[in-house]
């Protein structure tokens, strides 16, 4: 490295933001990059490990020291070849990604972990100002072709993976933008259409083909799909979202987040919502049924349409301030991590039971709830028994309840029954090892294949999806 001592010289410096108040007077981001300077600083931090764990705990197995020591050295253009060796889309996990390879950094052991996904970031913007993220088709085309059915950060890199190998590719996607989740279930102030936009329109311009307003197996049926296209990849995503089955369940006022989410999104790129259809926290006491990052994107919808306020309520106990005995580094740290939505107004609360609803004139007043406490865990599940609190049971006010609970895998009335594949024991759709499912030439990919998980698992799956594609079309 560089400066190989300058993990004890420089501190963790995160990117600042605006203040809270300022940033929910908009939809727009508010993260603003450090100095190149400081970013040096930050990128001498690495320890340059003789074992990078960051690579482990990355899906992508991104290059982080070699990325880092580039960017100490002043040698931008370089650092972003090393980044896109492994990445499709940084300038989009470099927002959105919870850094799995920041908890398993070596300097997290004592110190504050690097910035990985800030320099990340950085890199990748860097090389967008100074032009060399150019469009690059391929010099020569396979005849094969290849339907990708979902745009989502799965569907996107299997997509770009297989182009980039020359065979013809075609991305079908139900809604009226690309992008899948990354476009209409990520509100703007984490990632910018614009973004996602800027990736799309390169992919175009290297051939591939997108078609928008497009159901697979409701406007087009998957038999012309697999007679039209040598392959088809499954890329659809875990969009079966858990449902609260309690009385009080069809009161007005209760809706699925990403119901919420979406049309937020929508509005914000100038789509009409009649009122009576609008889901708007403004003046309304807001409850989000979970603790994941979905839930906190609707705190953080919540507050910037005016809520008069917002609790969220978990299931589970709350996780520990630092990693528990079973918990070790260098896995995923399952520890409380407040984030920009939390810091920007939310009254948080854990091992709590939804019973019931309540209301008035067929409108949510009241939610209904009940302690809960757990017991130990067993040690082949994991799972603790869980309980009620005698005497625990309470009542709060609730106009507006948003329920991000989490999903139940993939939508299977229309593609999946259609094409009548094995699925696991999760409901997910079962592949092989090299990604196909049990009908031939067809594949799967994402959380559509995996189940609900992180952005970089959603790329990795793409990427190695797009692997076992192009073995079946080169045999």
């Amino acid at each position: 490295m560089g400066d190989i001592t300058g993990f004890l010289k420089y501190k963790r410096e995160d990117f600042s933001k605006d203040s809270v108040e300022m940033r929910k007077q908009h939809w727009r981001e508010f993260i603003h990059p450090l100095p190149v300077e400081d970013l040096r600083q930050q990128a001498a931090r690495c320890m340059d490990c003789g074992t990078p764990f960051c690579h482990w705990g990355c899906p992508l197995a991104n290059l982080v020291p070699d990325w880092n020591d580039l960017v100490y050295r002043g040698r931008w253009k370089e650092a972003y070849e090393r980044l896109i060796e492994t990445n499709n889309f940084p300038e989009i996990t470099g927002r959105i990604c919870p850094a799995p390879c920041e908890y398993s950094c070596v300097l997290g052991i004592t110190k504050d972990a690097v910035t990985i996904r800030n320099i990340e970031l950085s890199i990748i913007e860097k090389a967008f100002e100074e032009g060399w993220v150019k469009p690059k088709p391929p010099v020569k085309r396979t005849g094969k072709s290849v339907a990708v059915i979902g745009s989502g950060p799965a569907g996107l890199a299997c997509a770009d993976q297989l182009n980039k190998a020359g065979h013809s590719v075609t991305v079908f996607e139900k809604s009226e933008s690309i992008g899948g989740i990354l476009s209409l279930g990520i509100p703007d102030f984490k990632l910018e259409k614009k973004i996602i936009e800027r990736r799309v329109n390169i992919l175009k311009e290297e051939g591939i083909v997108f078609k928008t307003r497009c159901r697979i197996g409701v406007d087009i049926s998957i038999r012309y799909v697999q007679k039209e296209f040598d392959a088809s990849v499954l890329a659809g995503g875990a969009e079966d979202a858990r449902d609260l089955k309690v009385s009080g369940r069809e009161l007005q006022g209760v809706y699925q987040a990403m119901d919420y989410l979406r049309q937020q999104n929508r509005i914000n790129v100038g789509v009409r919502v009649k009122p009576k259809e609008q889901i708007t926290a403004k003046d309304k006491n807001v409850i989000v049924l979970g603790g994941g990052d979905t839930g906190a994107d609707c705190i953080g919808t919540a507050n910037r349409q005016g809520a008069k306020s917002v609790k969220q309520f978990e299931i589970l106990p709350r996780p520990p301030l630092t990693r528990a005995v079973d918990n070790p580094w260098p896995e995923w740290a399952f520890i409380y991590k407040e984030g920009s939505s939390h810091e920007e107004g939310v009254d948080q609360d854990y091992c709590i039971l939804t019973k019931s609803l309540g209301g008035e004139k067929k409108k949510l007043k009241k939610l209904h709830g009940v302690r809960l406490e757990y017991g130990f865990k067993d040690p082949v599940t994991s799972r603790a028994s869980m309980k009620e609190v005698p005497g625990s049971k309470f009542e709060v006010d609730c106009d507006l309840l948003i329920l991000a609970m989490g999903f139940m895998g993939p939508f299977k009335k229309g593609l999946v029954d259609n094409l009548n594949i094995q699925l696991d024991e999760r409901g997910n759709v079962r592949t092989d090892e090299k990604y196909m499912t049990s009908a031939n030439g067809v594949f799967a990919a994402g959380d559509m294949r995996r189940g609900q998980s992180l952005i970089v698992w959603a790329i990795h799956e793409g990427r190695s999806a797009a692997e076992g594609v192009n073995e079946y079309l080169v045999k």
